[in-house]
């Protein structure tokens, strides 16, 4: 079981949070051209490194914590497994090990579970944003002025 499933995530690097939604939304709109660069530019093991940690940040926050007072039910534990399951299947498995899979995941995922209005390109842009704020904050020289 990879690390960021036991343990507190650490924040991205904003290099590479950007490079995994790039090639998320590439995948989502079908621009196979873009999602190729971005892979090549990447390298396809960083890449599905990068995409298992996107994933981690999305699937573990939403199936980690019931919404009954914050506190542990029966459920939660249910919620909290099925999202270390399909992290595991990103790590692991045999059809989404590979980068559209991995990626795929992760819009069906966004659609299915976090989007309401069936805007998953809206959700997915707020989760990068997060996700880059949370690493330009853990890693402030990567920064640019104005």
């Amino acid at each position: 079981m990879p690390e960021t499933i036991t343990m507190p995530l650490a924040p991205m690097e904003p290099n590479d949070v950007a490079d995994a939604f790039a090639y998320i939304r590439a995948r989502l709109v079908g621009d196979t051209d873009i999602a190729t660069a971005v892979a090549d530019d990447a390298g396809p093991e960083q890449l599905h490194r990068l995409l298992v940690d996107v994933a981690a940040r999305v699937f573990i926050p939403v199936t980690a914590v019931d919404d009954h007072d914050e506190e542990p039910c029966a459920h939660s534990f249910l919620a909290a497994a099925l999202g270390r399951l399909l992290l595991e299947l990103l790590c692991h498995g045999v059809c989404l090990n590979s980068l559209p899979g991995a990626a795929d995941t992760i819009t069906r995922f966004t659609d299915n579970i976090l989007t309401e209005d069936g805007d998953v390109a809206s959700v997915l842009r707020q989760l990068e944003a997060a996700g880059m704020r949370q690493a330009m904050e853990a890693h402030p020289a990567h920064r640019t002025t104005a």
